[in-house]
């Protein structure tokens, strides 16, 4: 892909994600407008679905939607509320720590950078991402493995790991597009651009792509 024309791929992709449901962190951030809410729905969505992603924060949030109240839940109550994510039992314990040190050392504030989230057990630099451009707006790059097959699938960047793919987008990508990266390309990465045989024949963006990597395809 040229890099002159990622303006171009942006507009099809917003006009293409409109017939899909956007991610369930993304709907969280809509709705609760809440860092701590995005925080904790990033920590249940790693490894899980979309669909037991929003019903397992549905279902922890209508029983504490702070860190004081969560940090005082037992942790079976935690893991029997969160179940069946991925990995739930030791998410409920990532959860409880997360809690403990947003009370104990943040006055119950989530912090808004990506150094000081990082500096928690259990976020990486996909979650901190996340927490600063939905939660609160800031510029960042949310790198998930749809961000990294697909730009690499592009042939826009060419790296092989998540964490290089969100350095390499951050000197390249136009910071207009930094926020709103994620939600298009997790959402298109799930319904069009798949991590195998993706549906090239249904695709807007086939005449940009390279399609690097793709072995076979619908």
């Amino acid at each position: 892909m040229r890099e002159k024309d990622i303006a171009s791929v942006i507009k099809v992709l917003k006009a293409e994600n409109k017939l899909f449901i956007i991610s369930a962190v993304t709907q969280i951030s809509q709705t609760s407008r809440s860092p701590f809410m995005v925080l904790i729905s990033c920590i249940l969505s790693l490894r899980t679905k979309d669909n037991t992603t929003m019903q397992a924060s549905e279902r922890l949030f209508s029983l504490a939607k702070t860190p004081e109240v969560m940090m005082d839940m037992p942790i079976k109550i935690i893991e029997k509320t969160i179940y069946p994510v991925g990995f739930y039992r030791n998410k409920a314990k990532v959860i409880k720590n997360i809690c403990k040190k947003l009370v104990e050392t943040y006055h119950s504030r989530v912090p808004d950078s990506i150094d000081e989230l990082l500096e928690f057990n259990g976020v990486g630099r996909k979650t901190a991402n996340l927490v600063v451009t939905l939660g609160y707006g800031k510029p960042g790059i949310c790198v998930d493995t749809h961000v990294h097959r697909i730009t690499n699938r592009w042939g826009y960047v060419k790296t092989k790991t998540p964490d290089e793919t969100e350095f390499a987008l951050r000197k390249k990508l136009p910071k207009k597009y930094w926020i709103i990266l994620n939600d298009l390309l997790v959402t298109f990465g799930q319904n069009i651009c798949k991590p195998v045989s993706p549906l090239c024949s249904q695709c807007r963006l086939y005449r940009y792509c390279e399609r690097i990597g793709v072995v076979k395809n619908r």
